[in-house]
């Protein structure tokens, strides 16, 4: 899950490779604005066939939180 989110912020929000780790802010480390999280939260559920309420988008901090939330919302 974390590659094909790491290949999603690299190809579509042009975010350094080195730069994505787990840990990473998605604000503050990679400079991703609202707009930016909007297309994310479009791409990951067209992706990974999910839907993503709009209260838990204030949990996305990091790219873990991301990760954890698609990883949880497929079981």
């Amino acid at each position: 899950m974390f590659e094909n989110l790491k290949k999603f912020l690299v190809e579509e929000l042009r975010v350094k490779p080195e730069d994505v780790t787990m840990e990473a802010e998605l604000a503050g480390d990679l400079g991703i604005n609202s707009l930016e999280l909007a297309d994310l939260v479009y791409l990951c559920e067209e992706k990974f066939n999910v839907v993503i309420d709009d209260e838990d988008l204030h949990n996305f901090n990091t790219v873990g939180d991301v990760v954890r939330y698609l990883e949880s919302a497929q079981n």
